[in-house]
């Protein structure tokens, strides 16, 4: 599907050029940047974008890890897409991609980063599989918060992040749903920003053109995924 395809006709909400100068600094800053390397294994992380498991799939075959666990349960915004849970459906995929059944762990109870994380730890550690180096495979909007949080909660393991190599119009392409994608990529940086203060995930230095770039598009009405006080 092309980067222009009329996205705002598909979900209703009008992208404006503004609002893509503002949504690009907040796609820009949100990813980490780093280039993959091996790891002792994956977690990837559940969502409504089931990219993110044919993004798994790939760096599995060009060897970077030897072993995934897959997890998520469901949000109201997978509910719908993923009707019998986003790992579930994240395994289906990856195995008709060619990953091998015995390279996958399923998680399907978490239904938020910080249970993605313990809940895939513990996992691992039933499983007696000793992971000094985590891959943690997600959204690409979403690397600076699962390495944010990765650090308070896993933080004696080294820590890469990955996602599909995509820039923000191709990706609301291969989506399909503007205004979930700006929603939660917007609620993801609220979290980046407001959830070291209770705990859930290490400081990040925000650059005030990116919070600059938040408060517009909150007002904006890009407002349905941040958390309430």
């Amino acid at each position: 599907m092309g980067s222009d395809s009329g996205a705002g006709s598909r979900t209703g909400v009008e992208l404006t050029g503004e609002i893509r100068e503002r949504a690009r600094l907040v796609w820009d800053y949100q990813h980490m940047d780093q280039e993959p390397r091996r790891c002792d294994v994956a977690v990837v992380l559940g969502s409504h974008d089931l990219g993110v498991a044919a993004c798994a799939a790939e760096l599995y075959h060009r060897g970077f890890f030897p072993l995934m666990v897959i997890t998520g349960a469901n949000s109201p915004s997978t509910l719908a897409r993923f009707p019998r849970g986003e790992a579930v459906h994240y395994r289906e995929h990856a195995l008709g991609l060619g990953v091998p059944d015995e390279a996958i762990l399923v998680e399907d109870r978490a239904t938020n980063t910080g249970e993605n994380l313990r809940f895939a730890r513990a996992l691992l550690e039933r499983e007696g599989v000793a992971a000094e180096s985590v891959m943690l495979v997600s959204k690409p909007y979403m690397e600076r918060r699962a390495h944010a949080t990765a650090r308070v909660l896993w933080p004696e393991a080294e820590t890469v992040c990955a996602s599909a190599r995509t820039g923000f119009d191709d990706y609301l392409g291969s989506v399909g749903d503007d205004r979930l994608v700006m929603d939660t990529m917007v609620g993801d940086l609220q979290r980046v920003m407001e959830y070291p203060a209770r705990g859930f995930s290490v400081p990040q230095e925000v650059p005030h053109e990116v919070r600059e770039a938040y408060a517009y598009l909150v007002a904006a009405g890009f407002d349905g995924h941040l958390v309430q006080d």
